[in-house]
């Protein structure tokens, strides 16, 4: 099985590494030459619940401001995730789970099938990862990435989405408008056009939590 990082473990590891050079969260992001705010609690996700990760060019300047090697950011990461409650959620190729008896009728897995992967995260218990084919998602989501998806998250217009068609279509899009006729839905690969499906030809439609690359 597989080991995918979580939000909560990158952030626990920043942390950590300013608690090791005696700086606060605003104190790391100043001595690295970024706003104050870059590593605030609040700044970990956005007013809508959606999580933010740091980016690389943050994490690689945190460590060349306090000379911190990789290994060592690493290891406090791995010192996370020993720490951090592991999950089994099922896990099948998105385009096997277009065939059939893999859903019910709402969107949770059921059936027989599944592999099973080890997520490192606090994704709910409902939540199952699908594993990406293709390039029809790119740049986004590339042929081989992860994505943890979860038919009980709430979802909202922006948010990324899986929508599964009566006709068995399984599709990874993002949510643009939703009305008492039609899911509009706008697609992640520019080369791909907009979907508006009659909300009586959608089976279910789940928010991507957050993928693996």
């Amino acid at each position: 099985m597989t080991d995918i990082l979580s939000h909560a473990q990158i952030w626990a590891a920043i942390d950590a590494l300013g608690e090791r050079y005696g700086l606060t969260p605003s104190g790391l992001a100043r001595k690295a030459g970024l706003d104050p705010t870059t590593f605030n609690r609040s700044k970990r996700e956005t007013s809508e619940g959606r999580q933010r990760w740091p980016s690389t060019e943050s994490i690689a300047k945190v460590l060349q401001a306090t000379g911190a090697s990789l290994d060592e950011f690493m290891a406090l990461v791995s010192a996370n995730s020993a720490a951090t409650r592991r999950h089994t959620r099922p896990l099948i190729g998105l385009a096997q789970a277009g065939e059939g008896g893999f859903f019910d009728d709402a969107g949770f897995a059921v059936g027989a099938g599944w592999d099973e992967i080890e997520v490192l995260s606090d994704a709910d218990e409902h939540s199952y990862a699908l594993e990406i084919s293709g390039d029809s998602m790119s740049p986004l989501y590339r042929d081989g990435d992860i994505v943890i998806v979860s038919p009980a998250a709430p979802i909202r217009r922006g948010d990324r989405v899986v929508v599964k068609t009566a006709s068995g279509e399984i599709m990874a899009k993002e949510l643009k408008r939703q009305t008492a006729r039609f899911i509009e839905l706008r697609s992640i690969n520019p080369a791909f056009p907009d979907r508006v499906v009659p909300r009586e030809d959608v089976s279910w439609m789940a928010r991507i939590l957050w993928a693996s690359q």
